[in-house]
């Protein structure tokens, strides 16, 4: 799984070659067939090694027991603290998902009994509880969580200092920031002058 992963980073799945991963692997191109009969059936396991360890954390965060506006909290936290290997990973499903309609299907297939169900929950309970507007269709509102929760965390990492201001938050603090966007908004209040 180790060498898919570096060559699938380094060429993309459709440039890795399974000779070369055999090797990185200290194995026969044999034995990757006898686990997996495409490159594509080797992609989805090198996604989803990763994508269990963050979905067993998300399942946490969105602990149903817990008001709603703390889950998002605890899921954006998640997200800032994601591993190096996380990472990598997410930005190898996003790069095959936007190239490759086929794997973009078996990521949609698996998100869609991962975390688009967990956060589909949280969306109906805050919009039941009140917490989440009710005038604003589901849809949206799990994009606009996703969004928030994930971009700016990967943003900040990537580009650490150098492109936005030097106070913007790291890690839980910005977790919170964003969740406090996302729950009460980013315009300001009307000045009592206007």
């Amino acid at each position: 799984m180790r060498a898919a992963r570096e060559r699938f980073l380094a060429d993309g799945v459709d440039g890795a070659s399974l000779r070369a991963i055999a090797r990185g692997a200290g194995t026969g191109i044999g034995m990757v067939y006898y686990y997996f009969r495409t490159k594509d059936e080797l992609f989805l396991a090198v996604v989803e090694e990763t994508y269990a360890r963050l979905l067993g954390g998300l399942e946490v965060a969105l602990d149903p027991a817990l008001p709603v506006e703390a889950r998002i909290r605890r899921v954006f936290e998640r997200f800032g603290e994601l591993a190096g290997d996380e990472v990598d990973v997410l930005g190898l499903v996003v790069r095959e998902a936007l190239f490759s309609p086929t794997r973009r299907e078996l990521v949609i297939e698996r998100f869609s009994r991962g975390h688009i169900p967990l956060l589909a929950a949280l969306v109906v309970d805050g919009r039941a509880s009140g917490a989440l507007r009710e005038d604003v269709p589901p849809t949206v509102l799990m994009m606009s969580a996703l969004s928030l929760g994930i971009a700016p965390q990967l943003v900040r990492r990537f580009v650490g200092d150098r492109f936005v201001f030097a106070e913007a938050p790291r890690g839980v603090a910005l977790a919170h920031a964003l969740a406090e966007v996302l729950m009460r908004g980013a315009a300001a209040e009307p000045r009592r002058d206007e």
